[in-house]
């Protein structure tokens, strides 16, 4: 089955359309999901929407209203939500261009791909071109969208063989950092506490790779739930300890660099071990050599004594 599209439109830039479908990049995980159940009975409790004093009511009934006071309303039905009529709502207008590096990442919300639309050459060779001249000058391209009744900041570019596209969030809806840094102090730290705290950080260095991280509460969330349907009790899920609140940091991040230099040590003597447990045939050569050359003299010995009776 085909990936369905969130959203379907054209990006623009100047004169310059470019029909376009944009699909999620996420997906749901197998989440466990819990419903609230009345407990004397086992059934599910349901919800109905009332109106107080006048008791359930209707859906066709149900409007959207907008507070304009305590308990006053303006009313607005879909349709009239659906005429306001916006060009942002199916174009992407690509209005400025910046540096990736200059957008905040606390601004990036919901990642999407973008794709061509199918069937459409034209549109697709503009999407190369648009693609190819975005990783040339390596600008990320900015602009607006509004997708089910919502506004959002868009930033487009290249990501391997076609584009990407994540949502950003307003300036409003991002909270000012300082305010909740204040307790942190001013002073430099001490070079050497820096220094061993680069060397952990160092030893820790790999490439990324998102499958290394596990859920680990919804593994021991699961547990519990197969445990129940079978009359058992759960087994343990390994959790890594929190450590003791540092007193002394220099002394706990010696304590750190040394633990790890210990563990590196312990593996090299493994593979030492390994190594020593099945010599190559190179070895085996190497030591027998000796042995051949000595036995080589001797009989060189030999033969000379022989000719020297002889004469």
């Amino acid at each position: 089955m085909a990936a369905r599209a969130y959203w379907q439109g054209q990006i623009r830039l100047a004169l310059v359309s470019i029909p376009v479908q944009v699909f999620s990049a996420t997906k749901s995980a197998a989440k466990i999901a819990f419903n609230q159940i009345h407990k004397p009975s086992g059934k599910r409790i349901r919800y109905e929407k009332v109106v107080p004093g006048i008791g359930a009511v209707e859906a066709e009934d149900i409007v959207k209203g907008y507070e304009v006071e305590k308990g006053k309303y303006v009313l607005l039905t879909d349709e009239e939500i659906d005429d306001v009529k916006l060009e942002a709502k199916r174009t992407i207008d690509l209005v400025q261009f910046v540096d990736e590096e200059e957008i905040d990442p606390v601004f990036f919300d919901k990642p999407f791909y973008v794709s061509p639309e199918e069937g459409d050459e034209t549109g697709a060779e503009a999407y190369v071109v648009l693609r190819d001249a975005l990783k040339d000058t390596k600008k990320v391209g900015l602009g607006q969208v509004v997708v089910r009744g919502k506004s959002n900041i868009v930033a487009v570019k290249p990501y391997g063989k076609g584009l990407s596209l994540q949502t950003l969030r307003y300036a409003d809806e991002v909270q000012r950092a300082d305010t909740f840094f204040t307790n942190i102090p001013d002073a430099k730290p001490d070079s050497e506490l820096v220094g061993l705290a680069e060397e952990l950080i160092k030893r820790k260095v790999k490439k990324f790779d998102p499958k290394e991280f596990k859920d680990r509460y919804e593994d021991a969330l699961r547990e519990v739930i197969n445990a129940k349907i079978e009359k058992r009790e759960p087994e343990a899920i390994e959790e890594p300890q929190l450590g003791a609140k540092v007193i002394d940091l220099m002394d706990a991040l010696k304590r750190s660099v040394a633990a790890r230099a210990d563990a590196k040590k312990g593996e090299a003597r493994n593979d030492n071990a390994k190594g020593a447990a099945a010599p190559t045939k190179i070895a085996a050569a190497k030591s027998a050599a000796p042995k051949k050359r000595a036995s080589a003299k001797a009989a060189k010995a030999k033969t000379a004594a022989k000719r020297s009776r002889a004469a």
